[in-house]
């Protein structure tokens, strides 16, 4: 909890917009603040009606909704309650989105196809958001597709901060899963003091992948794997049954967003992987995976708030 000396905050508002009430609760309390009253409901056609009950007239409102599944209900939602506040006088109107639906559709790959994130950018401005805190984009480049402030926080601190409770660090190895997240890793090494190794595969569609090469040493070490996002799992637990084919002792899937789509509880409950470890940015606590450890990102926000709404650098949380 944050330090209770602070003055009452009476002018800021936090409101969920129904995809993750737990950890919209649990910034609430971090904060010592009551969460506002939203009324959620749906015409019989599955139109989405939004009603703010309390006032937020001048107030300082920050709205947490993480756009996770089902994605475009949740987006729906998170646009139609920025355009409520904003019709309703709030003073500024910041977006908390633990996990950025779309965030994979950053560019185009092939002739013909949208590039959905800015899309999203561009819809989030539209309706009336003044700044966005998040979490680990896909692409930390989508900073760049909005035109207002983004505060992008990183997952990888607070779950390097569980590992360095958990393991013999001088035993391990971090595991980038592509080229792509070499970045993420190297950087999640060094808090840890520990060796680096980088799985190179194709993808040959969506959702798809095949491994091909470990470049590092493995054998005999505590293989941790990283990635921004834990999917379908196809490419975690492909990775992970190699490490251990190449003489990894044990191997854990860490991750900042716990996706878990298709068939990817039943995939990491039937591998090799010892613990999955993701933080709470996207709801889990009922999918059933064994062995789950769940970090929790409100006391990280719960500070960005604080600092964003009493105008106070954000950078120590970045470190």
């Amino acid at each position: 909890m944050i330090n209770t000396d602070y003055d009452k905050m009476d002018d800021i508002v936090v409101l969920c917009g129904g995809a993750n009430n737990k950890l919209s609760k649990e910034i609430c309390s971090e904060l010592e603040v009551d969460m506002c009253n939203v009324d959620i409901s749906h015409f019989s056609d599955g139109e989405i009606h939004i009603q703010v009950i309390d006032t937020v007239r001048g107030k300082d409102v920050f709205v947490v909704q993480p756009t996770c599944y089902p994605v475009s209900e949740n987006l729906m939602r998170l646009l139609m309650i920025i355009d409520t506040l904003k019709r309703a006088s709030a003073g500024r109107i910041t977006a908390v989105i633990p996990y950025y639906g779309y965030a994979r559709q950053e560019k185009k790959t092939r002739g013909r196809e949208p590039i959905t994130a800015k899309l999203v950018a561009n819809l989030l401005v539209t309706a009336g958001v003044d700044r966005i805190i998040a979490l680990d984009f896909h692409t930390w480049a989508l900073q760049g597709f909005f035109d207002i402030t983004v505060d992008h926080f990183l997952g990888s601190t607070l779950l390097s901060e569980y590992f360095k409770d958990n393991i013999k660090r001088e035993e391990t190895v971090v595991v980038s899963p592509d080229a792509g997240g070499v970045g993420r890793a190297r950087a999640f090494a060094k808090s840890l003091k520990s060796s680096l190794a980088i799985i190179d595969k194709r993808r040959p569609k969506p959702n798809q992948s095949e491994v091909m090469n470990i470049i590092g040493e493995v054998e005999g070490r505590t293989a941790i794997l990283l990635d921004d996002m834990i999917d379908t799992a196809g490419t975690i637990v492909n990775a992970a049954t190699v490490l251990k084919e190449k003489g990894a002792k044990e191997v854990y899937a860490v991750a900042t967003h716990g996706v878990f789509s298709g068939d990817a509880v039943n995939r990491l409950n039937n591998s090799i992987i010892k613990e999955v470890v993701v933080t709470n940015s996207i709801p889990n606590e009922t999918k059933g995976i064994n062995n789950l450890k769940m970090i929790s990102i409100a006391p990280l926000f719960a500070k960005a708030i604080y600092n964003i709404h009493r105008e106070r650098s954000l950078s120590p949380l970045f470190k």
